[in-house]
């Protein structure tokens, strides 16, 4: 049969379904190859073809990054050798590509999992979301009108007007009126730091520093949520269809952008709000579904620690059950500070933390976060291995792998500088974590998509954030598809501690999730 090959396959083939044509499955992506073999480089057509191919394509942009500049408009002519160039191109990195894949042993991630996840998500991107502009309005105007208080109220502690939104100001009114610091720092211009991790070291003792960084936050919101999503809004669909990236992260994560669903922040109030003017089509029902502590999970699985499987095998919780083995306690005796430092503690060791980042987090003393963590450690002492190994590995091998065999660079474990060298030490462990999370989601999305389709239902898969799928549906399938995607999305990897998925359903993504 025909193949067709393209270093941006999930364009074409939203490009072709505008013209009524839909792009069967035999298909290959050059970029997705190089994004496998080389995730920290480049990927687009330009960098790819210069350095494989020791081709200079003429005069072109490079593919779109994050920052899309306007571009000016080709002559027929130009478009039509750019275009053939392209297609030339793709077809002689593919011969270069799929026999280093294979030598790799990237053949399989590639074409089980990454290639048949371009059509899951160009079909996402397709079917987009439904926004509820006037609830995003209302909210605009509720949270403006607070924004202004807390100006108000921070220019009162300040003793004066200054702008908020200049850093400049902001260390001025810090730093020389108030010296809240006498050791602060100062920038290359000779300005005041205050970035975001300067100010939070103060933000418990100074009021004024902790309402300009909730002022900060809420702008944010505004700017780059509430504000910015209804001009997203397609005027044909009346949709906002969001772009995957399946090139990006060097994970393996997908990301998101215009928007960037990924970053919601959901820790807050009014950031969680935002999810409620996400919603289904007219008469249709939202379904959320997300795996519960998939990371930790696969630790314990990865690590065959017996204690943390145990813990999660009897289906405690898992973040009482460790407190209860830190601190010496019965599962009913701990507190919910003790449970709390335990969550922290087991998210924090599966990003490789320091007892002076366990401390800063927690706001406890370097010491207590230090017992914390040797604590964690006798409670599961296979984790600590299981964390040597993943930095001997690197060490040994400048990668480490996810379970599909997905490769993470390391080329700093090595390093003589402790930062740089304990940057890397911290992906060795996370890396293959995070990744493998990010192999099996992929791998359900594609089951699930085609289950949807095989059984013929109407509901739709729309939006994909970290460990969470969100599912347009037909009232009347959800009890077809609930079962379809909580049995895919659980049965995608099995090892000794089962994946578990909790679903939700509502009239909007807040009610859902």
């Amino acid at each position: 049969g025909l193949r067709v090959v393209s270093h941006d396959i999930k364009r074409d083939y939203i490009i072709l379904k505008r013209e009524g044509i839909t792009l069967t499955d035999n298909y290959y992506d050059t970029s997705v190859a190089h994004y496998l073999l080389q995730p920290e480089m480049r990927h687009d057509l330009q960098s790819v073809s210069a350095l494989y191919l020791n081709y200079q394509v003429a005069g072109y942009a490079a593919a779109p990054t994050r920052t899309v500049r306007k571009q000016p408009a080709l002559t027929p002519d130009e478009a039509f050798v750019r275009t053939c160039e392209a297609a030339d191109l793709s077809l002689r990195l593919m011969d270069v590509f799929r026999p280093q894949l294979a030598t790799e042993g990237l053949g399989q991630l590639m074409g089980e999992v990454e290639l048949p996840l371009v059509k899951v998500l160009a079909e996402m991107e397709w079917t987009g979301v439904r926004i509820n502009v006037s609830e995003l309005a209302e909210l605009s105007r509720q949270l403006t009108e607070r924004l202004s208080a807390m100006e108000q109220e921070a220019y009162a502690l300040a003793g004066g007007e200054f702008n908020i939104a200049s850093p400049m100001q902001v260390g001025e009114v810090l730093f020389e009126r108030l010296k809240i610091d006498p050791k602060a720092k100062r920038t290359k211009r000779g300005a005041y730091s205050t970035t975001e991790e300067i100010l939070e070291k103060h933000r418990h003792t100074v009021p004024l520093v902790d309402l300009i960084l909730k002022i900060r936050a809420l702008r944010k919101l505004l700017t780059t949520y509430i504000n910015a999503l209804p001009a997203l809004i397609n005027s044909a669909t009346g949709k906002i269809h969001t772009s995957y990236n399946q090139t990006v992260t060097a994970t393996g994560r997908i990301s998101s952008t215009n928007p960037n669903l990924q970053n919601i922040p959901v820790r807050t109030s009014d950031g969680r709000e935002i999810r409620r003017a996400f919603i289904p089509d007219n008469g249709d029902l939202l379904l959320s579904a997300d795996y519960s502590q998939i990371e930790l999970r696969l630790m314990a699985d990865m690590s065959r620690d017996p204690d943390m499987t145990e813990a999660f095998l009897s289906g405690a919780d898992i973040h009482r059950a460790t407190a209860a083995k830190i601190y010496h306690e019965s599962l009913d005796s701990v507190t919910d500070d003790q449970r709390r430092k335990a969550k922290t503690a087991n998210f924090g060791i599966i990003y490789g933390i320091s007892a002076f980042g366990l401390s800063e987090r927690l706001g406890i003393p370097r010491t207590e976060a230090k017992m914390l963590i040797d604590g964690y450690f006798r409670t599961y002492p296979h984790i600590k291995e299981y964390m040597d190994e993943s930095i001997a590995t690197a060490r040994k091998q400048g990668y480490v792998s996810t379970i599909m065999g997905r490769k993470r660079m390391l080329p700093d474990i090595n390093s003589r500088n402790n930062v740089v060298r304990g940057y890397a030490e911290r992906n060795a462990i996370n890396a293959p974590l995070q990744g493998s999370a990010a192999d099996i989601i992929k791998l359900a999305m594609i089951r699930i998509y085609n289950r949807l389709d095989q059984s013929g239902l109407k509901s739709r898969m729309i939006m994909q954030v970290h460990d969470e799928l969100v599912f347009n549906v037909v009232p009347e399938e959800l009890p077809a598809v609930q079962s379809i995607v909580v049995e895919e999305m659980q049965g995608a990897y099995s090892g000794v501690i089962p994946l578990t998925v909790s679903a939700g359903v509502g009239s909007n993504w807040l009610e859902a999730h």
